[in-house]
């Protein structure tokens, strides 16, 4: 026969199950998240911010959790970049209550009235939160991004480099191209044809920094111009901003010294000669 206490507890059962589906219900928590929305395919319809609101108790604590989460259960339609939801990839790079930041590694924050998502800005919209990104990426193909070595290459033989040139990189081969720094800064927003931006610099001056490389006047004089390198200002958005930690700033700076250091008379014709060996390819030094 069951015991006294053991009927007495599969009898309560049922109800404190009853309970604690009622207290968790009461202790659910809300949060508003307010999002950027725009269908090209439906060009009569304006942009607009919609509400969307979630059980912050069934839902991760990256702000990708939660777009991952509205996507699944309310709205399919909604679009955005996502990808390794490691802070690796760069993809899902976007506006987030006011500061650019990578989605899966911006936590959710649960005391504002609303979590407000845009798209990175300045930048053309293709469908809600996916920014076009072409003229970025144009310009990064633009500086040549890959070592570069004079005479025919060695297939048998490693280009070697001492661990104090090594370290000289710390801080610039980390970048994942998530165009946070640029999109935030105001002198990309105002010239993003011609100025280069935070990013695109200071990848430039990660190949000028490489010991191993051996194109460096070539790519000063590349970027030797008004509008490529010198718009930059000082305004330090781009370094307040980055997901990674990393300072654009500083490499611009430092980029601006060697330009400086090593500025000749000649580059105008280096310029004009690396010109006309990418005459019949799109990016490279033809941009220039």
């Amino acid at each position: 026969m069951l015991s006294r206490q053991l009927r007495s507890t599969i009898q309560r059962g049922p109800a404190q199950t009853l309970a604690q589906r009622a207290f968790a219900a009461e202790a659910a928590k809300e949060q508003v998240f307010r999002i950027y929305r725009y269908n090209p395919e439906n060009p009569a319809e304006k942009p607009k911010l919609q509400d969307y609101k979630i059980n912050l108790n069934e839902c991760g604590p990256m702000v990708l959790d939660a777009l991952l989460k509205i996507k699944n259960e309310q709205d399919p339609s909604l679009s955005f970049r996502r990808s390794c939801r490691e802070g690796i990839c760069g993809s899902c790079s976007m506006n987030i209550n006011g500061q650019n930041n990578l989605a899966c590694l911006e936590y959710i924050d649960d005391t504002a009235p609303a979590v407000e998502i845009l798209p990175l800005p300045h930048t053309y919209v293709l469908r809600d939160l996916i920014p076009d990104l072409t003229n970025f990426y144009s310009q990064y193909k633009s500086i040549e991004p890959w070592l570069k070595r004079k005479g025919e290459a060695s297939t048998t033989a490693e280009n070697i480099q001492s661990p104090e040139d090594r370290l000289l990189l710390d801080g610039m081969y980390e970048c994942i191209l998530c165009a946070c720094c640029s999109t935030s800064c105001p002198s990309y927003w105002w010239n993003p044809d011609y100025y280069y931006g935070p990013a695109v610099l200071q990848q430039a001056y990660r190949w000028v920094a490489d010991s191993r490389d051996q194109s460096t006047t070539e790519r000063l004089a590349f970027l030797n111009d008004t509008m490529k390198l010198y718009r930059c200002h000082g305004i330090m958005n781009c370094s307040a901003c980055c997901p990674k930690g990393l300072d654009p700033a500083k490499s611009i700076v430092r980029l601006k010294e060697q330009v400086e250091k090593n500025f000749s008379q000649e580059w105008q014709e280096v310029v004009a000669e690396e010109m006309k060996k990418n005459v019949d390819r799109a990016g490279g030094y033809s941009y220039a």
